[in-house]
């Protein structure tokens, strides 16, 4: 009766477990947000996508640029070392500088449409640097319930050593006055030496899920709280993907260079159009008194001098270049425009893959309740005929078994349920730092800012901090174990 009373506590215990798997809140825990709002703010891949955008918006500037008045001052010495007998003026040595000023007029609009495409693709990397933090949150998410998961798979198989350790002691005191047989004793001795070897695969997954939130969040993960309600998850597929064709980055992105592709061909186009340009200068001269040679007392050895002129060019043949470049143009943004149609199948794929995933997830947590039920009544049942002499050692590890898996299987379903609800809400386009309320560990990243601070900017000569990562990084975070806390153990 003793060692009955012992199982039952265990055994109760194990329920305890399953029943909050992923759902309880200890006390003093890192949270699922304080998470996001890490990986946010020091994920290298966000961080390097961040600067990704930054040098696309400098595109614009360079387009633009190709309009704009250009300045130049040429300077050019010359020493004649060997000057011919015949020569009777030519000077020595030679000093010829001033200020150049090319003016571009007109150029068949390939400027202009540069310039629109080259915004086109801003607005595109805005969408994939959304797209990168869906992705980046998306894979936060998972190593978030990975942790929590694989805590309660630790705390779970611990346990059951606990239940199997009391049932091969038990086994044994009742081998010795007789009431069982010596195969009793093998199969509880066994099923023993199996749980400690699931429970040595449970650490190594544990292990392995620490280190996964360590590279993305950036550090280690601390008794981790159950996470929030996911919000805005829809009511069926069809309006899961509705919301999907109009916010998902990467569709959106597709879209932008599509335009983008569109403005390219119309640049190209331009190369066979006129072009005229206007270009003044200043030019100073000075011969060092050595032109002339013996005449050189009666000519002016400095002189200043200034033209402007008008620069019209007519193409007329170029070997079929312009032509090429127009058609290359043009496959390039059909190639656009049918890209654009696969990024919106995949949208569409993913959107109704997820909400599937999401609903059959939590489905198989209604199931697993009731199998964690069934099971836990079923094992109750079992030794206390086992007790009595009705039920066979064997089975009651076999009932214990299954309560064993029908209790990781809803800590398995809970996890699935949540990664697959964040899944659709990225695909959705609504699993961003803007969604999620993350601004209060700090402002949000804006890219437009970048982009509002230099497309308007003509000084060549500004100067920028020199570059350093912002990213943390883990090299000096210890390596996880596999411990766990009671609190870990009952998430």
């Amino acid at each position: 009766m003793i060692r009955a009373r012992a199982i039952t506590r265990i055994a109760g215990g194990a329920s305890l477990l399953a029943l909050g798997a992923l759902t309880a809140t200890p006390a003093a825990a890192d949270s699922l947000r304080d998470a996001l709002v890490s990986a946010y703010q020091t994920n290298p891949t966000l961080q390097a996508a961040r600067a990704q955008q930054r040098a696309v918006d400098e595109d614009v500037v360079i387009a633009k640029a190709q309009g704009l008045p250009q300045v130049d001052v040429n300077s050019n010495y010359v020493e004649n070392i060997i000057i011919s007998p015949n020569a009777f003026a030519a000077p020595q040595r030679v000093l010829r500088t001033g200020p150049l000023l090319t003016v571009p007029i007109y150029n068949g609009g390939a400027i202009k449409n540069a310039t629109k495409a080259a915004k086109e693709r801003v607005s595109a990397g805005e969408a994939d640097l959304r797209a990168t933090e869906s992705a980046v949150f998306s894979q936060t998410v998972a190593a978030y319930m990975d942790v929590l998961r694989t805590e309660a798979l630790v705390g779970l198989a611990t346990n059951q050593i606990e239940v199997l350790k009391v049932d091969l002691e038990a086994a044994r005191d009742r081998f010795q006055i007789g009431d069982l047989t010596i195969t009793d004793v093998a199969q509880s001795d066994s099923r023993l030496a199996l749980a400690e070897a699931d429970l040595r695969a449970a650490f190594s997954d544990l292990i392995g899920a620490r280190e996964t939130y360590i590279r993305l969040v950036g550090r280690a993960p601390t008794n981790l709280e159950a996470p929030p309600p996911l919000p805005g998850l829809p009511e069926n597929a069809a309006a899961a993907v509705e919301i999907a064709l109009k916010y998902n980055p990467d569709l959106i992105a597709a879209r932008e260079r599509a335009d983008a592709a569109g403005f390219d061909t119309k640049a190209a186009a331009a190369g066979r159009r006129p072009t005229l340009g206007l270009t003044t200068g200043v030019d100073y001269t000075n011969y060092f008194n050595t032109l002339g040679g013996p005449f050189a007392d009666q000519l002016f050895q400095e002189e200043t001098t200034s033209n402007m002129a008008l620069q019209l060019r007519i193409p007329l043949f170029q070997g079929g270049a312009i032509s090429a470049r127009y058609r290359q143009a043009g496959a390039r943004e059909s190639a656009a425009l049918e890209q654009m149609i696969a990024t919106e199948r995949d949208v569409i794929a993913q959107t109704r893959s997820a909400y599937a995933a999401w609903q059959a997830s939590n489905a198989v947590i209604e199931s697993s309740k009731q199998a964690v039920a069934a099971a836990e009544l079923s094992l109750e049942g079992v030794r206390a005929e086992n007790s009595i002499g009705n039920r066979t050692v064997i089975e009651v590890l076999n009932a214990e078994q299954e309560l064993l898996q029908a209790r990781a299987q809803l800590v398995t379903a809970r996890r699935n349920a949540y990664v697959a609800g964040f899944t659709l809400l990225a695909a959705m386009g609504r699993a961003e730092a803007r969604d999620l309320n993350l601004d209060t560990g700090g402002p949000l990243y804006d890219p437009h800012e970048h982009y509002d601070k230099v497309h308007h900017d003509l000084w060549d000569f500004g100067r920028k901090p020199k570059p350093a990562p912002v990213s943390t990084r883990t090299v000096d975070i210890p390596a996880p174990d596999a411990t766990i806390t009671p609190e870990e153990g009952s998430n």
